[in-house]
């Protein structure tokens, strides 16, 4: 994806870890105001992580840890949407949570670019989409930065802070991975 070295790598949630994101899901100060959709935190579910990875063919969860020292910064996470009614017809929507203190240095964007990697390793899907507030510059610089292509708006399509708002949709094709993006 890029020829400067990762400074994050993307990890499964195990159970050391269920605390500290139960943490983050209940400090109010954690999410970012494109990500609070005024519901009551989930906690991790334990009994799942117990059998297994937080990740099927239906969706998952994953930590974006800084490798300099190992810390948890965030999280990513995807589910499967449908195209049509052929396994061929589905994608990945993803998303991602970075602690206040990692925003703005360039890991959501590394963390990005690793998942959507992930993703066309590990299964078969064609493509890979994440959809953002089109106030969301910063996202929006980021998702392009780790070679996701900007698609266009999708008008009103989160209800969120007790209005609608317009979403800018990126994607990520497999025939994408050939291609480099910018840094």
């Amino acid at each position: 994806m890029n020829e400067k070295p990762y400074r994050v790598r993307l990890r499964d949630v195990t159970l050391g870890d269920l605390d500290l994101l139960d943490g983050w899901a209940t400090d109010p100060e954690s999410r970012s105001e494109f990500n609070d959709f005024g519901e009551p935190p989930s906690l991790m579910p334990r009994d799942v992580v117990a059998k297994g990875p937080l990740r099927n063919e239906h969706n998952g969860v994953l930590i974006v840890e800084r490798l300099e020292d190992e810390r948890p910064i965030g999280t990513v996470g995807w589910h499967k949407v449908r195209y049509g009614p052929n396994p061929e017809s589905d994608a990945w929507n993803c998303g991602i949570e970075l602690r206040p203190e990692a925003r703005g240095q360039g890991y959501g964007t590394e963390a990005q670019g690793l998942l959507a990697e992930y993703l066309f390793e590990t299964t078969s899907m064609n493509r890979v989409e994440a959809s953002t507030d089109v106030a969301n510059l910063a996202e929006q610089r980021s998702l392009e930065k780790a070679g996701w292509v900007r698609e266009g708006v999708q008008r009103r399509a989160q209800f969120r802070a007790g209005e609608y708002h317009d979403l800018v949709t990126f994607s990520r094709l497999r025939t994408d991975l050939t291609s480099s993006p910018g840094s």
